[in-house]
């Protein structure tokens, strides 16, 4: 008897368990989930390109900076500098 339901109850769970997944394999909920993973990973991509823009700028700036190559105004915040070098760009 006890045997007969954990088997009756073990095949209710699997066949609900089957049923949302073959609802997750639709082509609509398919589709939405690759447009949001889409739209995240090009967000994460943009926030990468953004802080390398930055970082390189301001390792330039420093370069130039302690070559002299260009005018600098120095300025200080804290402990850390921040050089703004004026070439017109």
């Amino acid at each position: 008897m006890i045997r007969r339901l954990f088997y009756m109850s073990l095949g209710a769970y699997l066949a609900v368990w089957a049923m949302r997944k073959l609802q997750s394999l639709r082509p609509d909920h398919v589709a939405r989930r690759t447009a949001g993973r889409a739209a995240a990973l090009a967000d994460q991509l943009r926030d990468f390109a953004g802080e390398v823009r930055h970082l390189s700028a301001s390792r330039e700036t420093e370069l130039r900076a302690g070559l002299g190559l260009d005018t600098v105004d120095d300025t200080t915040t804290g402990n850390s500098r921040i050089y703004d070098v004026k070439d017109g760009r």
